[in-house]
Order: C-alpha cells, then structure tokens, then sequence
C-alpha cells in the first residue's frame, strides 16, 4: 500500500512540475506608440520604466516603435500599455483617456485614430 501511494504520489508531483510555464526573464517586445517630440520620447520611457520589472524601454520618434524588455515573472506587454496610456499615449492596444491625453502639451498632441 505504501508503495503505491508513493507512485500516485510522485505521478502528481511529476505532472505538476512539468506543467508549470516558466516565464522569460527577458523578453523582448516591440509595439507602437503614438507621440511627436523628445518630450513624448522621455515621457513614453519614463512611464514604461514606472512598471516593475522592466529593464530597457526606448521609443523612437520616427518610427513610433517602443522597444522594450521585461521580466515576464513580474509584469507583462500589457501592463506597460496600460502605464503609457495613463500618461497620454495611445498605444496599439491601449488608448488613452480623452483628459489624459489633453493634458499633454500642445507639441505632444499627436492626430488620434
């Protein structure tokens, strides 16, 4: 009896670990944010920055393409849209509240889709 119980046993643990996903310590994504100028570049960089587990964010200005790398154990793609959007950017997946985004500065107001 003890043996068996101790095969059920190690089955489950067995099957339990192996369905566990690991998460990347560094992914990397790349999505689009809309912005015009150095000080949307700052504010864009910042606000990624704000969430934990990010490790590099660099938008650039010509081509609206925030590259970004993250630890997937502490944050996700998403949550960094949801912190740009909360500083006035739209975001591929994520828009910005009306009040949010015009409380930007009149340079930084970029044409909505």
């Amino acid at each position: 009896m003890k043996k068996i119980i101790a095969i059920v046993l190690l089955v489950f643990v067995g099957l339990s670990v192996q369905a566990q996903v690991k998460k990347n310590r560094n992914a990397k994504y790349v999505t689009e944010v809309n912005g015009n100028c150095e000080q949307c570049q700052k504010r864009i960089q910042k606000a990624a920055f704000s969430v934990e587990g990010v490790k590099s964010a660099v938008w650039n200005i010509q081509t609206h393409q925030l590259s970004v790398i993250l630890n997937e154990e502490k944050c996700s793609l998403l949550d960094v849209k949801k912190a740009i959007a909360k500083v006035g950017h739209d975001t591929d997946e994520v828009r910005a509240k009306d009040e949010d985004y015009e409380s930007l500065h009149h340079c930084c107001l970029y044409e909505r889709k």
